[in-house]
């Protein structure tokens, strides 16, 4: 039971540090709290300070999806965002000190209140003859805000993974859905839209659970299992991403010109600055969150160390050394194919039987599969001749062959790529190991790792990069 137990322990170990939920569970009942803040909440109140807030006007700000939360056993009646989208935006505003918000959601229950104000004091006027002051005017709004939740997509990514054996198992299922927020300013005197920004945040959903039965001896079986279900708060989400549109505002409002920071210096400072470069970056990002670019030169050089494995006439096959000096060309968009011409030596080897060191020249065709990002498959495809010695007439010979594989290439930056394939080279005869026997012709097996070298500039890169203050 205690080996058991140990080889269960790294298991669970790796489960745990993805668990962090687990570990926070409730027990008890808590006390009411101040709301949780985001982290766009800090990005607000690190904005610069304003010349003067602008006097803004929310009517609606409103759920214009029309969705219901996803259910599993079938309709519901809840909607899949919140309903009170102007509240948390009426408090984005407050917060960013660039706005001045004032009561447009509910008028009419400001306009009746000072009706009522107006109508005491006419009659208390009346009572005692002193006459009152009459009430302030309402403010008025140089600038309303419109837009609204306009998206909530469910499910735009799912997966998991899990593992048994022997009654013992884990799995673990997440879930990504994603809310968007369109905001506009408009210009109470002419109408002229000002501005439109829209932002999007994704909301995870997870499950993991692990469980265990086995019988550790004669008529006692063990059974247990645990497991936790989080789901972020969509009404966290819906304010990150209003808080986000809030800022994004400011920031373009500031560079257009359409509110003045207290200090000229701003427009350049950093807050500018990192909205600017987060702007460019999302111009290359998908939807997933992938940041898609060119990221490779038209040329490279690498080098391969390899393990080829004979496959031949003779029994008993070696694994034998290798090496390969790859030169790769991409065009002038290095993008999904790349062409590639491989200079390499190898050894194969069988028993006592067969060993014979060789050279190869290959021309062949590399095909990625994400040619955007850092990792990304590759197939291979091509073909070349091996050139061998004899000996016995005094002079070499060339076999020519095809070659075929997969690959993994990963970018720690755009300069290097690491790689590992697994590739076959099948000869048109039977003579690499010069034996014909049976009716299939010779080839080999090659597992590689190696290196490349990215040189000159990346490929659909700009001459210069564009500055990040306006």
């Amino acid at each position: 039971m205690l080996r058991f137990l140990l080889r269960l322990l790294p298991l669970a170990c790796l489960a745990a540090a993805g668990c962090a939920p687990y570990f926070h569970q409730p027990f008890t009942t808590e006390s009411a709290r101040l709301g949780a803040e985001v982290r766009a909440s800090a990005e607000l109140r690190s904005l610069p300070e304003p010349q003067e807030p602008v006097v803004v006007a929310v009517y609606k700000f409103r759920d214009q999806t029309g969705q219901y939360k996803p259910s599993q056993n079938g309709s519901s009646f809840s909607t899949a965002v919140t309903q009170g989208a102007t509240s948390i935006l009426l408090r984005a505003l407050e917060e960013s000190r660039w706005f001045e918000p004032i009561e447009r959601e509910n008028l009419g229950n400001l306009l009746n209140e000072r009706k009522i104000i107006r109508s005491s004091r006419a009659e208390y006027s009346d009572a005692t003859g002193q006459k009152e002051p009459p009430l302030p005017p309402l403010l008025f709004a140089g600038v309303i805000l419109e837009g609204g939740i306009i998206s909530y997509d469910a499910n735009i990514l799912t997966g998991g993974a899990g593992l048994r054996y022997f009654g013992a198992g884990a799995s673990g299922q997440y879930r990504q859905d994603r809310v968007t927020v369109y905001l506009r300013a408009i210009s109470t005197s002419n109408g002229e839209i000002l501005k439109t920004v829209y932002t999007s945040k994704t909301i995870l959903s997870q499950q993991v659970d692990a469980s265990l039965f086995r019988f550790v001896s004669f008529k006692r079986l063990l059974e247990t299992e645990t497991g936790f279900t989080y789901n972020e708060p969509t009404e966290m989400a819906v304010k990150e991403a209003i808080e986000k549109s809030v800022r994004a505002l400011v920031i373009e409002g500031m560079v257009e010109g359409l509110w003045n920071p207290r200090h000229a210096a701003d427009r350049q400072g950093r807050a500018v600055a990192e909205y600017q470069r987060e702007k460019e970056e999302n111009l290359t990002t998908d939807v997933l969150g992938r940041s898609l670019q060119e990221r490779r030169s038209s040329f490279g050089i690498g080098l391969n160390g390899a393990a080829l494995r004979y496959a031949g006439d003779f029994k008993a096959p070696q694994v034998q050394p290798g090496g390969e000096l790859t030169l790769r060309y991409g065009g002038p968009r290095n993008g999904r194919l790349a062409g590639v011409v491989n200079l390499g030596r190898g050894t194969l080897g069988a028993g006592d039987y067969y060993r014979e060191t060789f050279n190869y020249a290959e021309l062949a065709g590399h095909l990625r599969l994400f040619p955007q990002e850092r990792l990304t498959p590759y197939l291979v495809a091509g073909g070349g001749l091996t050139v061998r010695n004899q000996p016995a007439a005094g002079r070499t010979s060339m076999l020519p062959h095809v070659v075929g594989g997969v690959g993994l290439e990963v970018l720690p930056t755009d300069r290097l790529g690491l790689l590992v394939a697994i590739d076959n080279h099948y000869y048109f005869s039977d003579q690499l190991d010069r034996v014909a026997q049976g009716k299939y012709n010779d080839f080999y097996w090659a597992a590689r790792a190696g290196v490349v070298f990215y040189l000159g500039r990346r490929a659909g890169a700009p001459q210069s990069s564009r500055p990040l203050t306006p």
